[in-house]
């Protein structure tokens, strides 16, 4: 909507190969590489800004510090702003209308309280439920849905909340930009309707044409149903702790001010879902929160993972000859998701239900797009580490629980033959009888798996 309207765009990213954009819209704008997390380095970005977006959080990384980190953010944020020409910065929040707020919603207002003290104009827009895919909360609405049709709930389903549709949202930010009505002041935006959760689920039910029979009981603790969201739907159990902290909390907007200001009409709810499910069909999310490497096994930097080590390695190879190259390689690019594995999807759903229990990713977070893959997306429970079509390499590192480390990479060489390889690099004596251990399932699956892939077949 920025480059609609003509402005020049600069993105800035921890991880620039990890932007899971489009190359066409990659050269449209400037792309720079900042972790606010660390201490700034002068002339990082560019001075001649006007307008800054805050898009920062950190819920998903911790349930004891995510307040520090989001703090020192802030912080650091008006440090880099100090450099620059910027007039004014629009930082979406949460709604924090109530006395007692959540940990989360108090980490929101002090970041607000933060940038008020930079040497710009501040804009807030306190928004409630985002309805659109990539919004963490609106996928576990989707999971629980799709998944279960009969629920037992905890009472905080009865909580009132102020759903808006990512449309609004976006209209909101664009709207506020260069706006002098509404600099150094903050909003509350919400949409048509203030839902409880549980009708929240029942309206999405509904428009899905799905089951569903809820039932409330007051005996669930937050900790029990932070592991009933971890273990149903895709949400990492940190994040689940947090948005169920929050979910005890209305988050109703009481100022509706913006939408005069601007003259913007929120949708309902369903008119909202009805525009998500129009971009999740159309396979047109760029990106999920569940891709973050906050939902990893592994927070470390993983450029140090694509080169696959062969000392002290253990290692599974096969080949075979493509007929038809392309479609192998188009098979390789569905792999994982609802495409599953091509051989022995159910020992996949079992090795990803082991995972869970044992405190894992599992199989949950699935892939963002069918058939596109992007380098740090995360595909099951393994994490892109490469992926060149035009070279037919894939390189897959594992996030699962494994006492070493493990990759999978797929590779079409120039006589069009498939390679398939997979290396564990074992830690200890244990490493080496769980990789000796799961060795006759590795021959059968992996075989059959490759087979498939060239034969295509499922």
């Amino acid at each position: 909507m920025l480059l609609d309207k003509e402005h020049e765009v600069v993105c800035a990213v921890r991880d620039e190969k990890r932007l899971s954009i489009n190359a066409s819209l990659k050269r449209q704008i400037e792309i720079i590489e900042v972790d606010f997390l660390k201490d700034p380095i002068p002339g990082q970005i560019p001075a001649d800004i006007d307008a800054a977006y805050y898009l920062i959080h950190s819920m998903s990384s911790s349930t004891s510090d995510f307040d520090e980190k989001e703090a020192l953010a802030a912080n650091n944020f008006n440090a880099y702003m100090a450099e620059t020409s910027v007039k004014q910065v629009i930082y979406l929040s949460g709604i924090v209308n109530e006395e007692h707020l959540s940990k989360h919603l108090q980490s929101r207002k002090n970041v607000e309280q933060i940038l008020y003290k930079g040497n710009y104009h501040l804009t807030v827009l306190r928004a409630g439920i985002i309805v659109g895919s990539g919004s963490s909360s609106f996928e576990i609405i989707r999971d629980l849905c799709e998944k279960l049709p009969f629920m037992i709930t905890p009472k905080w389903v009865n909580t009132k909340t102020h759903p808006i549709g990512i449309r609004n949202v976006l209209q909101f930010l664009i709207g506020v930009l260069n706006n002098e009505h509404c600099y150094d002041d903050s909003f509350d935006i919400g949409g048509a309707d203030v839902l409880t959760y549980k009708q929240m689920l029942e309206q999405y039910a509904k428009a899905r044409g799905l089951p569903l029979y809820i039932f409330t009981v007051p005996i669930m603790t937050p900790k029990l149903s932070s592991y009933w969201l971890y273990f149903v739907t895709s949400t990492s159990y940190k994040l689940a702790m947090n948005l169920v902290d929050s979910m005890t909390v209305e988050v109703v907007s009481k100022d509706r001010r913006l939408e005069k200001i601007l003259g913007i009409q929120p949708m309902n709810y369903t008119k909202a879902l009805e525009l998500a499910f129009i971009k999740i069909e159309q396979n047109e999310v760029a990106s999920s929160w569940k891709d973050s490497m906050v939902s990893s096994r592994f927070k470390r930097d993983l450029d140090k993972f694509i080169q696959v080590p062969t000392y002290g390695c253990l290692k599974d190879k096969q080949k075979m000859k493509a007929q038809d190259p392309k479609k192998a390689l188009q098979r390789v690019w569905a792999i994982g998701g609802k495409t599953g594995w091509y051989y022995g999807d159910w020992l996949w759903r079992i090795r990803g239900m082991i995972d869970k229990l044992f405190g894992g990713v599992g199989l949950r977070r699935g892939r963002t797009n069918p058939d596109k893959i992007y380098v740090g997306d995360a595909l099951d429970f393994w994490r892109v580490l490469l992926a060149d079509k035009e070279q037919g390499r894939l390189l897959l590192f594992a996030e699962m629980r494994v006492p070493g480390e493990a990759w999978l990479e797929f590779k079409m060489d120039d006589d069009n033959i498939l390679h398939q390889t997979a290396t564990f690099r074992p830690k200890g004596i244990w490493g080496r009888l769980y990789w000796y251990t799961m060795l006759p399932f590795h021959y059968f699956i992996f075989e059959g798996m490759l087979r498939n892939i060239v034969n295509n077949k499922e």
